[in-house]
């Protein structure tokens, strides 16, 4: 892997409008030519590049640029060539074949028998369906609903046990909010 910057032509535009770096540093920073700098400076060359600010990306820091423009021979060095990318959290959408698709409907039936306490706002973030569907579904009003077989989630891989146990988890601790609600209501309704 370079040792350039993120975005080396934007970041370039930003190191000429904000420091006293030299072309030389700038070029040798971004990985460009000299003659390109000076281009950036006199406005011919990256017209209409937004400038990127590598010191709030964590890549320089002030004190670096400080160092290099109070000595013109000093080349900047970049703060972090390693940038951690964590896929955890993220939820990949992958295409799901037309063979596999009747399995939300059928997954979603199992989820409202199994477990009844989940809304169907959940029930369709679990499953990858609208909650329109998932409503017909619970009201058996449902155009397949006839064909339906419940099915479970999880080992047809629609999302992770974790994922169902915090749903599960989510929706008790709605179910006790609401019975606290209710009976604060009750109390308040006698007096």
């Amino acid at each position: 892997m370079s040792n350039a910057p993120l975005m080396p032509m934007a970041t370039a535009v930003w190191l000429v409008e904000n420091t006293t770096l030299t072309f030389k540093q700038i070029a040798n920073f971004c990985n460009l030519h000299e003659v390109e700098v000076q281009g950036i400076a006199d406005g011919e060359v990256a017209k209409g590049i937004k400038a990127y600010n590598p010191i709030m990306s964590g890549q320089l820091s002030r004190e670096e640029i400080d160092l290099s423009s109070k000595d013109k021979d000093r080349p900047l060095k970049i703060k972090n060539l390693d940038i951690e990318i964590s896929n955890e959290d993220k939820k990949i959408k992958k295409y799901i074949p037309l063979s596999k698709r009747q399995d939300k409907p059928d997954s979603a039936l199992w989820l409202i028998k199994q477990h009844n306490i989940l809304k169907d706002s959940q029930i369709a973030k679990l499953v990858g369906i609208t909650k329109n569907s998932v409503t017909s579904i619970r009201n058996k009003s449902y155009w397949n609903y006839n064909n339906l077989s419940p099915k479970d989630p999880i080992a047809l891989n629609l999302f992770t046990q974790k994922d169902l146990i915090d749903a599960i988890a989510k929706a008790e601790r709605r179910i006790k909010r609401e019975k606290k609600e209710k009976e604060k209501n009750k109390v308040i309704n006698k007096n």
